[in-house]
């Protein structure tokens, strides 16, 4: 929370003068192409980190596909798209639990990418996202998924992946791209305002033909190892 209010005071001009336009093209996403929102969003995260005392670290960017994919990473905390945003330059929509759309900022973030809530209650509900999700990335959307359902406790330990999220992958034959944050915790989730530096690390993909034989559950194990590896 202290670090959210030196972000706020620290970029407080920039707020009040910009935060009307993000609103207007969070109502109305599709006056804008999607390269013209995702850079205006990059452009938000941006200040934020530099408000907030935040560096952010990526790698293996131009390990990035070029056609449709989905990133599987670890959840840390409520950072962890901000992270994610401020380092991908491809546009991307967010599998989100209903709990968090509404917070300030992600509630924006969420809107302006056409991103999807999932009712972790009901599943019916959940399984009807993951196939939009696979409807969206078959018509050229990429994701951001965190198989792991919630945030966890345990700093720079991955709990475990969900098999059901990967799905939304298997359905849609996109390739796989396993996100490792290490330090993502410490922007929102502790009570620091100490400088930091949140590492992004993009790992080799996982084409179709590689995991088209794996169980879901296999998958998810699978990508864990790699991101606990990294």
């Amino acid at each position: 929370m202290k670090r959210i209010i030196l972000m706020v005071v620290t970029n407080l001009f920039f707020v009040i003068v910009c935060w009307p336009k993000l609103c207007r093209m969070a109502a109305h996403p599709e006056r804008y192409t999607k390269e013209e929102r995702w850079k205006h969003l990059q452009f938000w995260v941006e200040r934020a980190c530099k408000g907030g005392r935040i560096v952010l670290e990526a790698h293996g960017q131009e390990k990035l596909p070029e056609e449709p994919f989905i990133l599987y990473p670890n959840h840390q905390g409520m950072f962890d798209v901000l992270a994610i945003a401020g380092t991908c330059d491809h546009f991307l929509g967010v599998v989100n639990k209903k709990e968090v759309r509404n917070f300030l900022l992600l509630k924006q973030v969420f809107q302006i990418t056409g991103s999807l809530s999932i009712d972790r209650e009901d599943i019916r509900q959940s399984l009807q996202v993951i196939n939009q999700v696979a409807e969206r990335v078959k018509g050229g959307d990429n994701f951001l998924i965190f198989a792991e359902g919630t945030r966890n406790k345990d700093k720079n330990r991955p709990h475990e992946f969900k098999g059901g999220s990967f799905k939304a992958a298997t359905k849609s034959r996109c390739p796989i791209v396993p996100v490792a944050l290490i330090d993502s915790y410490k922007a929102f989730d502790t009570g620091s305002i100490e400088k930091m530096v949140v590492q992004v690390h993009f790992l080799e993909p996982m084409y179709y033909d590689e995991y088209k034989d794996m169980k879901t559950t296999e998958l998810a194990l699978e990508v864990k190892t790699r991101i606990e590896e990294t």
